[in-house]
């Protein structure tokens, strides 16, 4: 027969847990309600913007980290970006884009389920776009969009319920991981033109396949929060 106060510490034990966590109900709304902002007009800008950002400075990171240089990053209304930079590894830089999206995407729901860091949380990715902005935003429309992200960072902490705070910066995570989701299939109607091109013409991998791994990618991230929710249930 398990001892009392073992079966008590663990009822406290697992609460504590999964605090930050939705039902699997609660996640199929969000997961909607995500989808249903990315489809709304101007109310998805800054979430476009958003993705285009992490895209963008995906591509960065992955630059500076295979030894090149960044000039600039820009970053236009219709949520296109460009990442201008110099040396590196052009498969790993063309790779990242895409890829990195979804990975941050993931990185944020992860962070909304730590109930006790979602001020942290907010406070950091807002900080990140105030200092990328400073590193590499040079025209004033790349400025003006960083601005708003920033302050759709954080506004959110005047809030003052945490519950609120959390349930916010999982839809934000999972508006991301549908755009990344979502934006390489346009390249597939390109011609001659981005990132799996641009991987193609340097490697024996044609551009459909990359777009694919990037299809795969997003899926697994969207699949790994699902995961996240359901393992704790």
């Amino acid at each position: 027969m398990p001892d009392k106060a073992s079966v008590s510490s663990t009822s406290r034990f697992v609460p504590r847990l999964t605090a930050g966590l939705p039902s699997r109900g609660l996640f199929i709304i969000e997961l909607m309600l995500a989808l249903l902002i990315t489809r709304i007009p101007y109310v998805s800008v800054p979430f476009k913007w958003l993705e285009s950002y992490f895209h963008e400075l995906s591509h960065g990171i992955a630059t500076v980290l295979s030894g090149g240089i960044v000039s600039h990053i820009q970053l236009f209304p219709n949520g296109a970006g460009l990442c201008f930079s110099q040396g590196g590894s052009t498969i790993m830089i063309g790779f990242a884009g895409y890829f990195g999206a979804a990975c941050w995407g993931y990185i944020i729901y992860l962070l909304a389920t730590w109930p006790k860091g979602i001020r942290i949380s907010f406070a950091f990715f807002g900080a990140l776009v105030v200092l990328s902005g400073l590193l590499w935003g040079r025209d004033l429309l790349t400025l003006a969009i960083l601005v708003v992200l920033t302050i759709v960072l954080l506004l959110p902490l005047k809030l003052s319920k945490n519950k609120i705070l959390t349930q916010f910066l999982r839809i934000i995570g999972l508006v991301i991981m549908l755009n990344a989701l979502a934006s390489p299939t346009v390249l597939l109607g390109l011609d001659g033109q981005g990132d799996a091109v641009l991987l193609a013409q340097h490697s024996w991998i044609p551009a459909w396949v990359w777009v694919g791994i990037w299809l795969f990618c997003s899926v697994c991230a969207l699949f790994f929060a699902w995961r996240r929710i359901d393992s704790a249930q």
